[in-house]
């Protein structure tokens, strides 16, 4: 497995540290200009491609949160989204898992160098019982072939189920040794910190996460998600027009994965606490911690929006790192049936950055990649 050099990462595990220092830095000026010309940017493109609606978070630990919705919970008689309407974020749920676990054993509640099997004891007599670590689930480098039964995710089969037939399938490699993005093998993160703590996931993620940041619309699986009516539906494409559709329970069983619900709002928190403004929920070693270069995943060089400026690519505990034209990004995008989601923050640069839509959309790539570019012109444009 590959790695970024480890003279370059504690620059920026540095770096990081500065960021969070600066926060009495002198406002700019210039900031509030920039986010709103693109967030009517970003809304002219949805609207012209008939999104229902949109939940934009920009942050600058400098400026003021820039928070802009649009649109509809429903294309037809729903109510106008708001910075409290619930999206489903699916794989951005990662970066939660991720930041949680780092944040446990940073404080010593959870080993993530220790086997599986040290916790689970269903996987001691197989292949993996002495080489598959805590890490390697969230780093997606447990050798398994990539998505291993995301197909019953969606069928009726109960997730422990799921995961006595996955002990079954013969890895492809060693835990380490390659990159197989998973679904059903991240989420035993939750039955490794219940044998760890003897607290589960959801427990956890209110009482460490949610609660301490203040997070007020941010939850965990479909009952929370729909407690009152301030929700944002999926919506699927039709031959003319969006469709709006059933919220399905499927993936809320893989809760660590793709099981959290969050509001544009509860972004902009999310975002400040990945730049170190809350240390005390998330120190500046857990962010160091989550954001190791683990695994190498060359694939995500060349994807199409981007591929001209990514250098390298990794994925670390819940989240992508990314040299993305010279400049360090963490990363992570979502996809279930009717939401898209992508998150981005710029650790040198104090930025984060993080739209949902209630639509199964590729624009949102573009628009991801657009304010990645307009960030870094405008900040080396500062330089000169």
């Amino acid at each position: 497995m590959k790695y970024l050099n480890p003279l370059l990462y504690c620059l920026s595990a540095l770096c990081l540290l500065f960021s969070a220092v600066s926060f009495s830095a002198k406002a700019d000026p210039n900031w509030d200009a920039f986010v709103k010309k693109y967030g009517r940017y970003a809304q002219k493109k949805l609207k012209n491609k008939g999104i229902p609606g949109a939940a934009l978070s920009i942050v600058n630990i400098n400026n003021a949160d820039y928070i802009h919705t649009m649109g509809v919970t429903k294309i037809r008689n729903g109510q106008k989204v708001n910075k409290h309407t619930r999206f489903r974020l699916a794989s951005v749920s990662k970066t939660f898992a991720g930041s949680l676990s780092a944040k446990l054993a940073n404080e010593g509640l959870l080993e993530l160098d220790k086997p599986v099997s040290d916790y689970l004891s269903d996987f001691k007599n197989t292949v993996y019982k002495d080489d598959l670590k805590v890490f390697h689930l969230l780093s997606h480098s447990s050798g398994l072939v990539p998505n291993a039964y995301d197909n019953l995710i969606e069928s009726r089969m109960d997730y422990p189920d799921i995961v006595q037939k996955l002990l079954t399938v013969k890895p492809i490699c060693k835990p380490g040794e390659c990159y197989g993005y998973q679904n059903v093998m991240f989420s035993l993160i939750d039955d490794v910190i219940l044998q760890s703590t003897h607290k589960n996931y959801a427990q956890w993620l209110r009482e460490a996460i949610f609660d301490p940041l203040k997070m007020s619309d941010a939850s965990l699986g479909f009952e929370a998600m729909v407690e009152d009516k301030n929700f944002a539906l999926p919506h699927i494409r039709g031959t003319k027009r969006w469709y709006s559709a059933k919220l399905k329970k499927n993936y809320y069983k893989v809760g660590p994965a793709a099981g959290v619900n969050a509001s544009a709002s509860d972004m902009a928190i999310w975002l400040k606490a990945q730049l170190g403004s809350y240390p005390d929920v998330l120190s500046l070693d857990a962010l160091a911690k989550q954001t190791r270069p683990y695994t190498y995943t060359k694939k995500e060089r060349y994807r199409r929006v981007w591929k001209k400026h990514v250098n390298n690519a990794y994925y670390g505990l819940g989240w992508r790192v990314y040299d993305y034209a010279k400049e360090t990004l963490y990363y992570h995008s979502g996809w279930v049936q009717g939401y898209r989601s992508d998150v981005v923050v710029f650790p040198h640069l104090n930025i984060g950055f993080s739209l949902i839509v209630n639509a199964e959309t590729g624009v949102i790539n573009e628009l991801t990649t657009e304010f990645i570019d307009r960030v870094l012109e405008y900040k080396r444009d500062e330089k000169i």
